[in-house]
């Protein structure tokens, strides 16, 4: 029996020779290493500019407070996905509208989403779950049609694009594209998550990247990134200490999640890899592809000639099995050596959100989905033969179901 983890880290000597050249470098905190992934990002997003931060939700909470969204304000997100989407709409005090599944989909319903913007919605959250791009033509043609209702508040942001702002969950989708365009400069702003279970991963991290804004300098909303991220402070400690340096000012008492340039260093040795990172990850769901074909799942569709997935997570639904059947797979699964998941229990049935109002009886579509996924491993650390093993166990698994 073999034993399959889930989703380990994929750390090799390139990584820990950046920390370590970092931590023997006397500087550890936000200094070159941060500023050069910072512009490795960009470069791969093909945006002017990319901040890296603490965390995939620090950046979306610092771009909902610079897009000026607070009290009185509507925010857009999905039922299906992990809280860190729809915490920091309620962190910044904006209200949270939540949209159902399409029927027998894992994305946001647009019909839905249509008709839920009113003159309050300043913005949309969609999420690129499991790696694979959004609909996004679809999402800008709603925002177009609805730019009628929009009603700036005053922030120059909202004033300048005159519409509701597509702030994009890129958690899962960083290195996946949408017509050829890299996630990263397809929506107005893109979130991404660095996160230890991630395909890039700085351990604890996340970078925010934007498109072009006509009549915004990308330099200063850099600084406005910077000013939030570092308690409002006119001068980061690396600019500080140079000779004589050390006059600042604290513009606003702000906030405190700048990333660390030994996480950067990780995530450096990651991004120059990165390509051969993406590819494994393709080969080995074409491999699951091959091995599932014909059982009773469905999979998803990971790369078309118009959306190409970062492939960040493997997930199938049981056909015609309940949540109870579901959680036995997985028990079984288990006992055979192979680590699963599931991505995700929607919102609606965490207590945090049923406490805000929201029930998963209002998302019958999320909770179909929901009550007999499945995420198999999925990583760079499988080898061919555990992957056969994986689609084997699955094999045996449903026999036991049926």
């Amino acid at each position: 029996m073999r034993n399959i983890l889930f989703s380990p880290p994929d750390i090799t000597e390139i990584e820990i020779n950046e920390v370590v050249e970092a931590l023997k470098s006397g500087w550890i905190t936000t200094g070159s290493k941060t500023k050069k992934l910072e512009q490795l990002v960009a470069e791969r997003c093909h945006t002017q500019k990319a901040v890296c931060l603490n965390s995939n939700t620090a950046c979306a909470e610092m771009t909902l407070r610079i897009l000026g969204i607070g009290a009185g304000d509507e925010v857009i997100v999905p039922a299906y996905t992990y809280t860190a989407t729809a915490s920091v709409v309620e962190h910044v005090g904006a209200r949270l509208v939540m949209i159902d599944c399409e029927p027998e989909k894992f994305t946001m319903d647009y019909e839905r989403l249509e008709a839920a913007i009113t003159e309050r919605t300043k913005a949309i959250i969609p999420v690129d779950l499991f790696g694979i791009p959004c609909d996004y033509d679809t999402i800008f043609d709603i925002v177009e049609r609805k730019k009628n209702l929009f009603q700036p508040s005053d922030n120059l942001i909202q004033k300048t694009l005159s519409r509701v702002i597509v702030m994009a969950d890129g958690a899962h989708s960083f290195g996946a594209s949408y017509k050829k365009l890299p996630i990263g400069s397809v929506a107005d702003f893109t979130n991404f998550s660095f996160h230890a279970v991630k395909n890039l991963t700085t351990a604890e991290g996340g970078a925010v990247t934007w498109s072009d804004i006509e009549g915004i300098d990308n330099n200063e909303l850099y600084h406005q990134y910077m000013l939030l991220s570092l308690h409002g402070q006119s001068k980061d400690a690396f600019a500080k200490t140079k000779l004589g340096a050390w006059e600042y000012d604290i513009i606003g008492p702000w906030y405190k999640c700048n990333m660390t340039d030994v996480c950067a260093g990780i995530g450096l040795g990651q991004i120059r890899r990165y390509d051969g990172i993406l590819s494994r990850r393709r080969e080995i769901i074409d491999r699951y592809n091959k091995g599932l074909a014909g059982l009773p799942v469905t999979m998803l569709t990971h790369y078309t000639p118009d959306r190409m997935s970062s492939g960040h997570l493997y997930v199938i639904n049981l056909n015609g099995k309940d949540t109870e059947q579901r959680n036995k797979f997985i028990e079984r699964m288990a006992e055979l050596g192979v680590a699963t998941n599931v991505h995700y229990k929607p919102l609606p049935m965490h207590t945090g959100y049923q406490k805000l109002g929201f029930k998963i009886e209002d998302y019958p579509n999320a909770y179909e989905q929901f009550k007999n996924v499945v995420t198999l491993p999925l990583h760079t650390c499988l080898s061919d033969e555990d992957v056969d093993y994986v689609v084997g166990c699955v094999r045996e698994c449903l026999l036991q179901l049926s």
